[in-house]
C-alpha cells in the first residue's frame, strides 16, 4: 500500500498533452540541435583557417 495519492491527467485538472504538441517540441529541439551544430562546426572552421 502506498499513501502517495495518484492523480491522473484528466481528473487533476492539467491539460492533457497532444501527440502535435510532442511533435512540435521535438522539430524545435531538432531545428536547434541542427542550428547549434552549423554555428560550431562553423566556429571551428573559421579557427582553422585564421589559423594558417
Amino acid at each position: 500500500m502506498s499513501i502517495t495519492p495518484v492523480a491522473d491527467g484528466i481528473t487533476s485538472g492539467s491539460p492533457v498533452r497532444r501527440v502535435r504538441h510532442q511533435a512540435r517540441e521535438a522539430a524545435g529541439l531538432m531545428a536547434f540541435s541542427a542550428v547549434t551544430s552549423v554555428g560550431i562546426a562553423t566556429a571551428l572552421l573559421l579557427l582553422a583557417h585564421w589559423g594558417r
